[in-house]
């Protein structure tokens, strides 16, 4: 019978619920957008290895399994606990903006805002820093077994998915323009179909150096001198030294306390502070007694995302250049003041956006095991394929992290400048319950994801869902967030056509402009592990959008 929107939500879930069961494990769970790096993780951890050594290996492997989505040219965030040393830590592998890349260089050029794409968006690759970093205080195995399976998938091919050939395809008119990319991403002048074989054997060749060579081959040796010659050769403003100074920074993530469990989050230049005081203005409503999705609660949610982008778009910068009140914004008190401002029946309109936002192209993955450790990892491109650059024969593709991030204003925080971390989307987040990893969790999609990240948040705590049912949920986002580009037009809320018309209607009637999104249109792809350790399992679902997995030993 045709869907008029008058099923409840779990009713729509349903049926792919039952087809995609929960994951249970003992030893090990990896949840990953990509069915054969979470069977690459789970192996390593079959073979004896822990969750950190999996989730290099996972990370290695999604780069060119997810090409779109993550690898050697992107950035990388994680917390991670390493419950041998019980020690919680977060790491920020995102890079520098290039020696030349100045507000008069731009301007001079007539950019009114960063290029999207190009070598001018692109900022140095913080991703290779992060997973040596983390190798070297947490795995076990060696460190070239790690990504034996990632230089295995590009030498000699993998099947491409509907959903990576449908990637593909999409950004086939920008991949077209750039040679090198045009080389490795439409070998046949085309985007591979589904079912076709692809292989990458100059990302092969660069895996390989990475694997002996490590981040300083990457940063300082044989790959960053080929990946500096080719943007020097495209005209961008980098120099040696701004790859060969990069280096992941290590630190306590930040974090609340929402209902008794203690959330961590990664520290700025990620935005995951946006989880945290979303969280803390939430904590003042009784949200288990709303209905998950019905307009009271939805209208709560959006009204806090509101405040708390507002709070950014004022103030957030570079932590090392620019001077902000975190604390305050992740603070109680700072939170019970903004719920203050909250109008329980009617919508606000947003303060206007000074940062750039977007959709977001990125890759999340969760890694548990047996012994505790427990691994929420995010890294990314950017954008679909970021800045569309293959670095000449590397087949490294470049992101766009500075197009996609930085202001051309030279009054705002966030303004480019040379040696400058642009404010990060990126941002992953793990909940412990009685001082010990409890829920791992994120998503992908920009300036979405902490809307995504808190919906799953107090989904499971507050409405007490099972992991299928918070991964399959239907989701919401309000928009725009902190796009120049969308200034001036409407507030609106978008929403996944399985959340009840009632709930759409009762919301417009709240002064919400609604867009009405096809069935599975909400966006995301939530990985989610759960600690059951009243019974000693480790819980896992994937999202079934983009066709992930998770799996359990």
């Amino acid at each position: 019978m045709p869907d008029d929107g008058s099923r409840s939500p779990a009713a729509h879930g349903a049926d792919r619920v039952r087809r995609r069961p929960e994951a249970f494990g003992t030893r090990g769970m990896v949840a990953s957008a990509h069915p054969l790096a979470a069977a690459t993780g789970i192996a390593v951890i079959e073979r004896g290895g822990n969750a950190f050594d999996a989730a290099i290996a996972v990370a290695a492997a999604e780069g060119v399994l997810l090409p779109m989505k993550c690898g050697l040219g992107g950035d990388a965030f994680v917390v991670l606990h390493d419950a041998k040393r019980g020690e919680t830590l977060a790491m920020n592998g995102s890079g520098v903006a290039a020696a030349g890349a100045t507000v008069d260089y731009y301007a001079s050029r007539g950019h009114r805002t960063m290029p999207l794409k190009g070598v001018h968006s692109v900022s140095v690759p913080g991703a290779v820093s992060v997973y040596e970093e983390f190798w070297k205080r947490h795995c076990t195995l060696p460190w070239a077994e790690l990504w034996a399976p990632a230089i295995r998938f590009a030498e000699e091919g993998v099947a491409i998915t509907a959903y990576i050939s449908a990637q593909i395809a999409a950004e086939a008119q920008t991949l077209a323009r750039y040679p090198h990319s045009a080389a490795q991403f439409l070998p046949k002048g085309r985007a591979p179909e589904t079912g076709e074989r692809w292989a990458a054997p100059e990302l092969a060749r660069t895996l390989k150096a990475v694997a002996k060579g490590g981040a300083e081959a990457f940063y300082r040796g044989e790959i960053a001198e080929r990946m500096l010659a080719f943007l020097e050769r495209e005209g961008a403003l980098f120099e040696a030294g701004d790859f060969a100074r990069q280096q992941a920074l290590v630190h306590r993530p930040i974090s609340t306390e929402y209902r008794g469990l203690r959330v961590y989050e990664t520290a700025p230049p990620s935005q995951g502070f946006l989880v945290l005081e979303q969280l803390n203005i939430l904590e003042g409503y009784d949200l288990a007694r709303l209905e998950p999705f019905g307009a009271e609660r939805m209208h709560l949610l959006v009204e806090a995302k509101k405040l708390a982008f507002a709070d950014r778009n004022r103030c957030a910068g570079d932590p090392a250049f620019v001077d902000w009140p975190l604390e305050r914004f992740i603070s109680k008190e700072h939170a019970a003041r903004r719920r203050g401002e909250i109008d329980p029946r009617r919508a606000r309109d947003a303060q206007p956006a000074l940062v750039a936002e977007h959709g977001g192209d990125t890759s999340y993955f969760a890694v548990a095991d047996g012994a505790g450790n427990a691994v929420s990892f995010i890294h990314s491109l950017s954008n679909s394929f970021g800045s569309g650059v293959v670095a000449g024969d590397t087949g490294v593709t470049l992101n766009n992290r500075a197009g996609r991030g930085f202001s051309v204003d030279p009054v705002h925080p966030n303004v480019i400048a040379p040696g400058r971390r642009t404010m990060h989307t990126l941002n992953a987040w793990m909940i412990f319950r009685d001082g010990e990893p409890w829920l791992v969790g994120g998503t992908p999609g920009g300036d979405q994801q902490t809307q995504w990240n808190t919906q799953m948040v107090t989904g499971v705590v507050d409405h007490g869902m099972r992991l299928p049912e918070a991964v399959e949920a239907p989701r919401w986002y309000s928009f725009p967030g902190t796009d120049p580009a969308s200034l001036g037009k409407p507030q609106v809320v978008r929403i996944d056509e399985r959340v009840p018309g009632a709930s759409r209607s009762a919301l417009a009637a709240m002064g919400h402009r609604i867009e009405t999104l096809q069935p599975w249109g909400g966006g995301g792809a939530v990985q989610l592990i759960q600690f059951d350790r009243s019974r000693g399992v480790l819980r896992g679902a994937s999202d079934p959008r983009p066709g992930g997995l998770a799996l359990g030993l």
